[in-house]
């Protein structure tokens, strides 16, 4: 895990640039920092930096940019199955000089180009420079964040925004449209669009590469092509159960190889259980597992979490939800963000991470990706009565479960009508809650309505996938990100794999739920590993905190704060701020969007 930056054009970079830039890239790299510069024929040159977090072979033989062959590598994640390449290249007649994955990532590349990526296993963004030009990539999910911005001159990347201001001389324009998305739309309609908060600054797309010749011409193509609706009809449930254990061990497995320990983040929820019971009980991972204990009765879970630790015996690290210094911090977490933060939650996973990184861990794990991947949000619910229509037998049951786990749980309003779905298929509004309300708080008229991709022509299917792809995963691993590297740590999420993933895509859609419990595959998978208690409670807590419980609002300094003049006040009316922070409880849209709210007010202050 590391950072990573870059320019391939004809402009020369001086090294003040250059130097600004690797200052700033500390965080993602402590423990070494250096840059090349190559020129490549005419007036072309290209610019590699990097700063290291030693995971895999700490030795600096394996520090960054990398010499194999004629390329050099910058790379930042980790190919998990580098150890089975390495046995290939070997028998191949390729010799190694360390025990790094980046050497077998450059050996690779060196060896066959762009053909081999589609054999690794990981999380990865990195740049290959060498006599036929600039190589970018990155990993099928998007893990690992690259930004590119290109003008008249060349292309600049790098894992963070500023890295490219620094070396571009200069910030880009606050893109004031996707900054409206966000207060409008909320977080999960920022990956919809090709967009970021920063006119002209792009993500290169997960799962594909980018190559740029000397003569400044490009070619993009996608190496993974992911397939769809490929559900085994005849699959019994025993079968898809059998088949998701051994193929998610495995992934926890590779997951484990480091030279450094690994915390792993513990909640409620089978997610993280299922990871650490199968770490402990399966791999015999001595586990150390870090909680942020919530005071909201609606979301705590210490008895679920209390009985993991002592039924796996784990060492256990509680962290309370510290309510100090809340918009000091936020404005902290949002300038190294380059960006507001995308939810409440990832406020208070930054003190976990704190925590994690405190306790001397350079590695953490999560339960990214599980919800998308076996069907685990209340939607999910509704959504699967809708796909049992051609069952009525089933359907009936179905939703007699419905009314017996879920009705008594489930807070959205739409969602509380099991038939919201069978009604009317096409409707979202519950994903965009109010947002013609947020919208009328706008001084400027603006709409962006719901829009998802068709992956799959089941409605549920269809769902999860755009969940996955564009509305919850990418956000989440944003976050994941850069809050793990404001402290040098690096998160790992073993239910994005790319097997898993194909495991997944063959359960037919009659298995997801059973006895109204969502992730019905991956409960029966880690029954008899993790915790019976976990694996049988229906709830879906997930972390969340009102807005009022880190803001003050009866102070009146902090009433100050927030209406005080600012350039949000330009996009933004004051009078129903004003009203929202008068009112003692908010419904959890308004909570939300207060602060989105706070978040934009901060970044406009920090970037306009």
């Amino acid at each position: 895990m590391c950072g990573i930056a870059g320019y391939y054009g004809t402009q020369s970079l001086s090294p003040s640039r250059l130097e600004q830039c690797l200052s700033l890239m500390g965080r993602r790299g402590p423990d070494g920092h250096n840059w090349i510069e190559r020129s490549l024929g005419g007036d072309r040159h290209g610019y590699l930096l990097h700063s290291r977090l030693r995971i895999i072979d700490l030795d600096s033989r394996a520090n960054q940019p990398f010499l194999r062959g004629q390329g050099h590598l910058c790379f930042n994640g980790e190919i998990y199955n580098y150890l089975e390449l390495r046995q290939v290249l070997t028998r191949l007649g390729e010799g190694f000089a360390t025990e790094s994955d980046t050497e077998v990532l450059a050996t690779l590349l060196s060896r066959y180009g762009s053909e081999k990526i589609d054999d690794c296993e990981g999380m990865w963004a990195f740049a290959w420079l060498d006599a036929s030009g600039l190589l970018l990539c990155r990993d099928r999910f998007g893990e690992k964040p690259l930004y590119l911005f290109e003008d008249e001159t060349g292309i600049y990347f790098g894992s963070e925004p500023k890295f490219i201001f620094a070396l571009l001389g200069r910030k880009l324009p606050i893109n004031t449209d996707h900054l409206y998305r966000y207060l409008v739309n909320g977080y999960k309609s920022l990956y919809k669009p090709r967009e970021t908060f920063f006119v002209g600054l792009q993500e290169l797309q997960p799962g594909t590469w980018l190559k740029i010749d000397p003569a400044g011409h490009h070619q993009s193509q996608s190496y993974w092509h992911p397939t769809f609706d490929q559900y085994q009809e005849s699959l019994s449930f025993e079968d898809a159960v059998s088949a998701t254990q051994a193929v998610l061990v495995d992934s926890v497995r590779l997951r484990l190889r480091a030279d450094v320990p690994i915390a792993f983040c513990l909640s409620g929820g089978v997610d993280s259980n299922a990871l650490i019971a199968i770490a402990s009980r399966k791999l015999n991972y001595q586990v150390h597992g870090f909680t942020i204990m919530n005071t909201d009765t609606r979301y705590e879970e210490r008895d679920l979490v209390e009985t993991t630790v002592q039924e796996l015996g784990l060492r256990h690290t509680e962290i309370p939800i510290d309510h100090r210094e809340f918009l000091s911090n936020l404005r902290r977490l949002i300038r190294y963000h380059d960006a507001p933060v995308c939810t409440i939650t990832y406020y208070a996973q930054w003190q976990l991470m704190a925590a994690i990184a405190d306790a001397g861990y350079r590695v953490s794990v999560s339960g990214t990706g599980a919800d998308e991947l076996f069907s685990g949000y209340f939607d999910h619910q509704n959504f699967y009565l809708q796909a049992l229509q051609a069952d009525p037998l089933a359907q009936g049951q179905a939703r007699e479960n419905w009314r017996r786990v879920v009705a008594p749980i489930v807070r959205n309003p739409v969602l509380q009508d099991p038939d919201c779905f069978i009604k009317d298929p096409t409707r979202r509004d519950h994903i965009y809650l109010d947002a013609a309300t947020f919208a009328g708080f706008l001084k400027t008229p603006w709409q962006d309505a719901f829009q998802e991709k068709q992956y799959s022509a089941v409605v549920l299917r269809n769902r999860m996938n755009n969940e996955l792809f564009h509305e919850s995963v990418p956000p989440i691993l944003h976050e994941d990100d850069l809050n793990a590297m404001y402290f040098s740590v690096e998160n790992r999420s073993p239910f994005l794999d790319r097997r898993l993933f194909e495991v997944c895509q063959s359960i037919p859609t009659r298995h997801l739920i059973r006895d109204g419990k969502a992730k019905a595959v991956l409960r029966e998978a880690v029954r008899g590993i993790a915790p019976d208690a976990v694996v049988d409670n229906p709830r879906k807590v997930g972390f969340n905190v009102p807005i009022f419980d880190y803001l003050d609002v009866n102070d009146s300094q902090v009433r100050d704060q927030i209406l005080a003049d600012s350039p949000i006040f330009d996009h933004v009316h004051r009078e129903p701020i004003e009203q929202l922070i008068r009112q003692p409880h908010l419904p959890n849209s308004q909570s939300k969007f207060l602060f989105y709210f706070l978040n934009a007010k901060i970044f406009l202050e920090e970037f306009a």
